[in-house]
C-alpha cells in the first residue's frame, strides 16, 4: 500500500504547495464537467472552460504542449458548444443530441489530419520530439480536437472519441508527473463508456417519437 501511495506522491516532490491545489480543482471541475455531459446538461461547459484555464497553466509548465494546445483549444470550442446547445427559436432547443452525418466524418478526418501535422511540427520547433511522450501527446491532441468539437456540435460520436483519448491519456500523464491527472483518465473513461450508452438511448428514444 505504501509503495502504490509513494508511486502517487513522489511526482509531486517538485511541485510547489498551489500548483498541487489547482491541480486538485481542475480535476474536480473535470470530472464535474464530464459528468454533466454524460447527463447532457449545458453545464458541462462553465465547469470544463475553468478547468481547462488550470490546465492551461499546469501543462505549459509540465511541457506537455500538445495538451496545453488542447485545453487552449477546449476554452473556444467550450464557448461555441455552450452556444450551440443553448440556441432555441420559441422556446424549443434546437441542437438536440443527433447522429453525426457524412459531411461532419470528412471534416472530422481533415481536423484529424491538420491537428497531427501541426502539434508534430510545433514539438519539433520547440524540440521536445525527445521522448516516448511527444508521439503520444500529438495522437491525443488530434482525437480530442476531433472528440471536443463533435460535443459542442452535441454528436454521439464524440464518446467514442473521448474513450481511446482517455485510455492513452492514462500512462502519458502519469509519465510527465501528473498522478491527480492519470487517475482522472480512469473515471473519465469510464464515465464516457456510460456517457456513450446514455446518449445513444436518447437518440434511439427521440427516434422513435419521430
Amino acid at each position: 500500500m505504501n509503495q502504490i501511495f509513494d508511486l502517487i506522491t513522489d511526482p509531486y516532490s517538485s511541485y510547489s504547495t498551489t500548483d498541487i491545489l489547482l491541480e486538485g480543482v481542475a480535476v474536480f471541475l473535470g470530472l464535474s464537467s464530464v459528468w454533466f455531459a454524460k447527463q447532457d446538461k449545458v453545464w458541462v461547459y462553465p465547469t470544463g472552460m475553468i478547468s481547462t484555464a488550470i490546465y492551461v497553466y499546469l501543462l505549459l509548465k509540465a511541457g506537455l504542449l500538445g495538451d496545453f494546445l488542447i485545453n487552449a483549444y477546449y476554452f473556444i470550442m467550450s464557448i461555441y458548444g455552450w452556444i450551440f446547445w443553448t440556441k432555441q427559436k420559441e422556446g424549443i432547443v434546437l441542437n438536440q443530441i443527433d447522429a453525426i452525418n457524412s459531411s461532419e466524418k470528412k471534416w472530422c478526418f481533415y481536423l484529424f489530419i491538420l491537428s497531427l501535422f501541426f502539434i508534430g511540427v510545433l514539438y519539433v520547433f520547440f524540440g521536445r520530439w525527445d521522448s516516448w511522450s511527444a508521439p503520444l501527446d500529438t495522437l491525443t491532441t488530434a482525437i480530442f480536437f476531433v472528440g471536443m468539437w463533435l460535443m459542442a456540435r452535441r454528436k454521439i460520436t464524440h464518446w467514442i472519441f473521448w474513450i481511446v483519448g482517455d485510455l492513452i491519456s492514462i500512462p502519458l500523464y502519469f509519465y510527465k508527473g501528473l498522478a491527480l491527472t492519470s487517475l482522472q483518465y480512469i473515471i473519465f473513461t469510464l464515465i464516457a463508456i456510460f456517457g456513450y450508452i446514455e446518449w445513444k438511448k436518447i437518440y434511439n428514444s427521440k427516434i422513435q417519437t419521430v
